[in-house]
This record gives structure tokens, sequence and C-alpha cells, in this order.
């Protein structure tokens, strides 16, 4: 298949001190973040960048009296802190939670594109070498904080998703698929992984991340996000890239379930209707307003587009050569979350306890933008569902106030979930934390 090229050029400055990078400002964004959500989003013309504008929150960390700020109604604490960079989330049936802490593998260090990546990654707080670890957190006295805190897992590589069927713990490392003998109680694994499925993860592996999540008939489901914007480092290097995979454990077998997903993260079956949903990160360098991230049913055998259309049909005209035939086989995604706020986090409402209007919906964790002016994400927000569908009405912000006002990031919402209690429970990678929601008393 043909390669797919996408030119980048940066300004390079040599100055006394070193060298330093210059990012050319892009368009300026015309819509305040959140403008462009809901089943009916508001569309800019495209304005392809050749630079991307660069609007990096850097890190200013938690203080230990500072917080989120928690919508009317709720209130929020910390469950755990002191935590490596933590991203998935996963409660298991006595209670205890599972967290990945974990980041991308090690980054090749040669070549300019890259080392402006690896720039970019050190100043958003995504710089730290990968733990390579599951750690369980448990609150046993159930005063909402999670007094142990002990590894549960190593030897990993770049783990992300997780998910328990039975008596076994499926680990969704960067490059493989693993399975894990669990026994419930126990604060350790030291038995062998068993390998189900290798999954892509050749060089650049831009998008790292493989997300996990169980059918209740026991199949697995992954997320594997594409190795590029927009296919710019060749098709060929997007093999079973850009999709969902469906995985029967017990074989190992497994097919394509859907595809044309840029980043498909966080994955979760919605309670009422049983159909598989998921929220995706989108393409850049179409200007600030485009194109909205968004959360959707994925359903088997469906197309979204990737990297051809976006939103069910509009045609990214950078790609070379274009595929007009398969606009009719596009489907157009059912909720658009805002443009570039990086969703990661999904979970629905059936196992958390925060009240109207929190009752029939899905939590999205919102890991915030770095190519917005201004920036857009940064939070958790719930979207509001009716008959197992995704409603008209904009989304609810939750959990806010991870930028202060100066725009600096004391931390950045990753995933979410549901605990014992019915609190809803969010990692928190940056702030290197699990915060705790609740109702107000």
């Amino acid at each position: 298949m043909n390669k797919h090229v996408i030119a980048l050029p940066v300004v390079i400055l040599v100055l006394a001190g070193g060298v330093f990078f210059y990012f050319a400002q892009g368009d300026t964004a015309q819509l305040p973040p959140g403008a462009d959500t809901g089943r009916e989003p508001t569309f800019t013309s495209p304005r392809s960048e050749t630079i991307p504008t660069i609007n990096i929150a850097e890190v200013k960390p938690w203080k230990s009296d500072e917080k989120p700020i928690a919508a009317k109604g709720l209130t929020v604490a910390r469950f755990a802190e002191g935590l490596a960079h933590p991203r998935s989330l996963l409660r298991l049936p006595n209670g205890d939670i599972l967290v990945a802490e974990t980041n991308s593998p090690p980054r090749p260090k040669d070549g300019i594109v890259q080392r402006i990546m690896n720039y970019l990654m050190d100043k958003a707080g995504a710089g730290v070498p990968s733990a390579n670890r599951i750690t369980l957190l448990r609150d046993a006295d159930g005063d909402g904080r999670a007094e142990t805190k002990t590894v549960f897992l190593t030897g990993l590589n770049s783990p992300y998703g997780m998910a328990l069927v039975g008596d076994t713990l499926y680990v969704a490392n960067t490059d493989a698929l693993i399975a894990f003998p669990y026994k419930a109680g126990d604060l350790k694994i030291s038995a062998p992984g068993r390998k189900i499925l290798n999954l892509p993860a050749q060089a650049p592996n831009m998008h790292w991340t493989r997300s996990l999540t169980a059918s209740p008939e026991g199949l697995l489901y992954v997320g594997v996000g594409s190795n590029s914007n927009i296919g710019e480092n060749g098709l060929e290097s997007e093999a079973n890239r850009d999709s969902v995979l469906e995985v029967n454990p017990r074989t190992g077998d497994y097919r394509i379930y859907a595809s044309g997903l840029r980043n498909p993260v966080g994955l979760a079956f919605e309670p009422k209707s049983g159909m598989l949903w998921g929220v995706v990160n989108e393409r850049d360098m179409l200007g600030g307003d485009l194109v909205p991230d968004y959360l959707t049913r994925v359903e088997f055998g469906g197309f979204y587009g990737w990297p051809w259309n976006y939103w069910g049909g509009y045609e990214d005209r950078r790609v070379q050569p274009q595929r007009p035939e398969v606009r009719e086989y596009t489907k157009r995604p059912d909720y658009a979350l805002g443009n570039h706020v990086a969703p990661l986090g999904l979970t629905f409402a059936d196992k958390v306890t925060l009240g109207a209007p929190y009752g029939d919906g899905a939590f999205v964790g919102l890991h915030g933008s770095w190519n917005r002016k201004p920036a857009a994400g940064y939070k958790v927000v719930f979207v509001g569902f009716a008959d197992g569908a995704a409603g008209k009405a904009k989304p609810i912000d939750v959990l806010t106030g991870f930028l202060d006002d100066k725009g600096a990031a004391h931390g950045r919402p990753v995933d979410v979930t549901a605990d014992a209690k019915g609190a809803l429970l969010v990692s928190d990678d940056v702030g290197g934390m699990v915060w705790r929601v609740t109702k107000a008393n």
C-alpha cells in the first residue's frame, strides 16, 4: 500500500546556551474550550499546519493542601499518592484497586522530530522512565484512603490495560497480551505470565498504550492506536493498529473488531445495551478547532475513517492518495468531547453513586491538550445517556482545577473507575495521585 507523507519543518535556533526549539504558532483557536462538544459539534474550516501550535502546560506539583475542584454537591480527597506516573485503574471483586504505574517505552533519541517529541514529553511531565509495574491499593478500614500500597506485579513492558476474567488477570503490555493467575486477597503475583498474543509495537510506536476490557462472555478487547498522525510512517506500519482487536484468551485467536480509530484508549461496555464503547484521540495539525476527540459505540466491522476521513466523512486532503470510496462506509462517532482534549479514561455510571445528575451516563478523563490555544481538557466530565446512547446535553464538568490560573498543570487526569462504595476514582499521572470523588455531606 502507498505511503503517506506529511512535512513537519522545524526552526532550530542555536544560541550560546545550546540548542533551543522554536515552534511557530498556528492559528489561534476561535472556539472556547468545550464549545465543540456533543452530538452535533461545531466545525471550522481545516487549516493544515506545517508546524504545530505548541501550548504545553508546564508541571507545577500539587502542594500538600491542594486538590482539584469538584462540582457542586461533590467533594474530592486523596485516595493514594506518591505513585510513579499512575495511569489505568482496575477494581477487583474484593474492592482492591490495581493501578498501572507506567509510561512509554524508551524513546529513540536520534532525529529532529524525535528530539522535539522528547522535549514535549519532558515538558508535559511524561518524560519519566516507566516503572513497569502494577501496584495494589487497599482501603481495609473503609475511611476512603488506601493505607496499603504494595507492588503487585513487576517485570512488565509499559503495561496499560488490565482485565480480570475468573481467576486470570490479563495485562496489556505495549507489545503483548499476558495472562497471570490471580487469587482473591493476594498482595502480590509472583508466578510468571503466559503470553496470549503479540501486539504491534514497532518503532516509533507512536501510541504505546494498549487499553483492555473484557466482555461478559470472557472475550477480550484491546485498543491499539496508530503509529502516526495520518499514516506518514507508511500504512505497512499500521497493521493491526488504529483498531480494536477482539481476542479469545483461551486460544489466542483474534480478529479486527473495528478499525479507523486513530487512538482508542478507554474501552467499556455500556450496562443497559451491552454495547462496547470507547474514547478516541483524533488527528492533529488541522488547527486548534479540529478534529474533535470523541466517545462512540465501537461496532463490529465498523470503520471510523482514519486516516482518510474524520467525523463520519470529512476528507483529510493531506492524505494521499485519497480514497473517496471509503466515505460511504465510514461511521460517524456518537459524541464529540472537544478538540485535542485527549480522552483516556472511560467508565459507566452504573457502579458510581454520586447522585443526580450522574445516574445514567459515562465518566471520561480528559488528559488535556498540548497543541491548542487556549488549552482544552485537563478535567473529568460526565456525558449523560438515554436508552443506552449518549444524549444531546453538553458534558458536565465533574473535576476541574488541574490547571492553575497561570496555565501550569498540577496534574493531568487519566483513568476513571468506581470503588467498592460507589465513589469515583481518578488517576492523575503527573500528580502521582489517585483522587476519590464522593457526594458532599
